[in-house]
């Protein structure tokens, strides 16, 4: 089954990549780019041009639309899933491998990292004290013209204090597809509306900003997942929490100053960490 699946890690550099075959490294953004001797995102159906504004989803639409597998999924080269507590010094130890993976989709057709909880902001107060609150307004008036059974489950996901995060996850391929084409249907809307009404003319985005459209659609993963979940049309027995490991150290201590500056002074983030 391991050939089934394959797990797409996005990379824009050359990195220590897992060696299990479940694995795909994926250069995204790689359209115009040196190349890195890994698969890249700008062959086939892809939309690699759109990489300083959509990051890692060039990779998923990518995979969407070029893989033939019956699971699919998303990390990154330096967040991974992990299926055990490890304190080995080579964390490449504790990636999840193609063993586990299999054993977990004969189980779960949805495979996710453990939420990351905000406690005292909300998915909304979070983005809009750290990016533009208005990128998610105009996405709540798109999912009401396209979606609108989807509406309430966007106004309740939006104040959740948690969420699962980095656009990472393993999931049944014709799941991924359903949630691909409501997703990118919503994003591309997205983009024609903040282009058509000149929304960021006067405000020069940097870099880190102007990927807002893969942050857009970490909140929506939640909302379609919520959906999905209350009308039955996933079981919450078919979905399972598991690690996600950070291969390079984290500053708590920036970590946290960062968020509590965003939240009580309205400093908005200047880059990832």
């Amino acid at each position: 089954m391991g050939s089934k699946i394959k797990v797409i890690v996005a990379t824009h550099k050359k990195y220590h990549m897992p060696e299990s075959d479940i694995y795909l490294p994926l250069q995204v953004g790689a359209k115009g780019k040196e190349k890195l001797g890994y698969e890249c995102d700008d062959s086939g159906d892809n939309i690699s041009e759109k990489n300083p504004y959509f990051c890692e989803l060039t990779g998923l639409y990518w995979a969407w639309k070029n893989l033939d597998c019956e699971y699919i999924g998303l990390s990154h080269y330096r967040r991974h899933f992990s299926y055990k507590n490890s304190h080995d010094k080579d964390k490449f130890q504790s990636v999840l491998n193609t063993q586990q993976a299999e054993k977990l989709c004969l189980k779960y057709n949805v495979i996710l990292p453990k939420k990351r909880r905000y406690y005292i902001e909300s998915l909304y107060s979070h983005y809009k004290h750290t990016h533009y609150s208005i990128h998610l307004d105009m996405t709540r008036d798109i999912i009401s013209k396209m979606y609108p059974d989807y509406i309430k489950t966007y106004e309740k996901t939006l104040k959740q204090t948690y969420g699962y995060m980095f656009n990472m996850f393993i999931m049944d391929k014709k799941l991924a597809d359903k949630y691909c084409s409501w997703l990118f249907s919503i994003l591309f809307e997205l983009e024609k509306n903040i282009k058509a009404q000149k929304v960021h003319d006067d405000i020069k985005l940097t870099p880190f900003h102007a990927r807002f459209y893969g942050r857009v659609s970490e909140i929506l993963f939640n909302v379609w997942l919520n959906y999905q979940l209350n009308n039955n049309k996933i079981k919450k027995e078919d979905v399972i929490e598991i690690g996600c490991i950070h291969m390079d150290p984290i500053n708590w201590f920036k970590k946290i100053s960062v968020f509590l500056r965003a939240k009580f002074f309205k400093k908005k983030y200047t880059g990832s960490f």
